[in-house]
């Protein structure tokens, strides 16, 4: 058995040596002494010369290993070694490091995929991710933008005085969104209990209890199909300010996106699903109604408005309720022309259990949802604050559910008795993390977002 380091330390980013190459003239070494560390991933011979490529996350930089500094190179393509050495160029210009010490840290037992043309598979990227992000710069280089997406967003919300939060994922109720949740049992409480669909009622019950401003990034799990947008275990965000309305929140929602497409990326351009779209505040605004009246689809008959969508040949074979066909109406023709980035606002309550109403009509809440390329990023509401009437909505959604909607929301008791306390008018907003990435990095699908996405078992 091969013993080896168990530590290299003072390791320096291959990326940092790179750059302090490029600065010299051709043949001429650097001063300092640098120490990096990666993985081999091509090898050259040239008699007493030999070139390897190292590879860690800041990128790839060439070795270049004299036998009279390094004696024999006895390195295989995907071991992980440590070099030691100087910055140099080559003789043809290339960025590199002149070693004078190799040392093996790990060495490989399984082959490689071909390292010219990496990982190509999408199936084998996705179930062996460990291979794309060894194989494949791209990969890597989307998921270290993703955690910058991450940390932007933090520092954003932070700077507007906001407070992270934590909130159960096993949950005795689930709610907050139309959606099918996965069930599992707690033995010795010998009670069911759910993976969240939502953060959104725990929020704001902390909204309730005074603490004003607070988001939570976390998991939700719901129990649905697998699209190219859509996973069963996603990564959202969810904040609830109080004092605000859903107009306050359209805003911070441009707010926040320009400000994390510029942290992360360097610009508000970007291009999703073959369209150039501009992220930049502000963003076309566009009434719901308005919308499918153009469509001429917007009727409050439940069998003349399956009779339209039918006559254009969109299935409603499975929906039982005037509200699901009303979001059939929407993702069949709405939702598709929303190409740059669009507010779509003021709902049917009927699809609206959570949000206030407007002003003008009491069948109308104030709730929106944006889009960029086609793809919902959120939904965010004027969050209904009255028990009483929160209790009516819940009540309203039971009656969905008896319609036939499974993904109905099942109300909670629990909820409706802390909004008995008062809770200030507010804001609340999701937005799906893994969706903006897609946005912001270029990719088709959610699995290219997410480092191990849910995979048919193999059989």
């Amino acid at each position: 058995m091969t013993t080896t380091p168990k530590r290299f330390p003072d390791r320096d980013e291959i990326g940092d040596v790179r750059a302090e190459a490029e600065r010299l003239e051709n043949g001429v070494e650097g001063e300092a002494e640098r120490r990096v560390a990666g993985r081999v991933l091509a090898r050259r011979d040239m008699g007493k010369l030999v070139f390897l490529d190292l590879v860690d996350r800041s990128g790839r930089i060439q070795l270049l290993c004299p036998a009279a500094r390094t004696g024999e190179v006895d390195v295989h393509l995907g071991d992980v070694v440590a070099a030691i050495g100087k910055a140099t160029k080559s003789r043809r210009g290339e960025p590199s490091l002149i070693v004078d010490e190799l040392v093996l840290l790990s060495p490989i037992r399984a082959p490689l995929p071909d390292t010219f043309h990496g990982l190509t598979d999408i199936e084998q990227r996705y179930r062996r991710r460990h291979l794309d992000l060894l194989m494949n710069e791209e990969t890597r280089a989307d998921f270290m933008l993703r955690a910058r997406i991450v940390t932007a967003t933090r520092r954003y919300l932070d700077a507007q005085g906001f407070i992270e939060v934590e909130t159960p994922i096993l949950q005795p109720r689930y709610g907050g969104a139309f959606a099918e949740p996965f069930v599992t049992h707690h033995n010795v409480l010998d009670q069911d209990l759910y993976l969240r669909i939502a953060t959104e009622l725990y929020l704001k019950r902390l909204i309730v209890g005074g603490l004003e401003r607070v988001y939570e990034i976390g998991k939700d799990f719901r129990n649905e199909g697998v699209t190219y947008k859509n996973n069963p275990e996603f990564t959202m965000l969810e904040w609830y300010e109080a004092y605000a309305d859903y107009k306050d929140t359209m805003a911070r929602m441009e707010s926040l996106i320009e400000f994390v497409a510029l942290e992360a990326l360097g610009t508000t351009k970007v291009t999703f699903r073959g369209n150039e779209v501009d992220l930049k505040a502000p963003w076309k605004r566009v009434r719901l109604i308005d919308e499918l009246q153009e469509f001429d689809l917007w009727t409050h008959d439940f069998d003349e408005l399956k009779q339209r969508l039918e006559s254009r040949g969109v299935d409603v074979s499975r929906d039982k309720t005037w509200a699901q066909l009303v979001d059939k109406a929407i993702t069949a023709y709405v939702e598709p022309r929303l190409i740059e980035p669009t507010i779509l606002y003021d709902y049917p309550i009927e699809l609206s259990p959570f949000a206030r109403v407007t002003d003008d009509d009491p069948r109308i809440v104030e709730r929106f949802e944006y889009y960029v390329g086609g793809m919902e990023l959120g939904n965010a509401f004027s969050e209904l604050n009255d028990a009483e009437e929160q209790a009516q909505r819940f009540a309203m959604q039971a009656e969905e559910g008896a319609g036939g909607n499974v993904e109905a929301e099942q109300g909670d008791p629990d909820y409706v008795e802390a909004l008995s306390y008062g809770m200030p008018p507010t804001g609340g907003i999701g937005l799906g993390i893994d969706r903006l990435a897609m946005v912001l990095a270029g990719k088709d699908s959610i699995r290219d977002v997410i480092l191990f996405p849910a995979q048919r078992e193999r059989r």
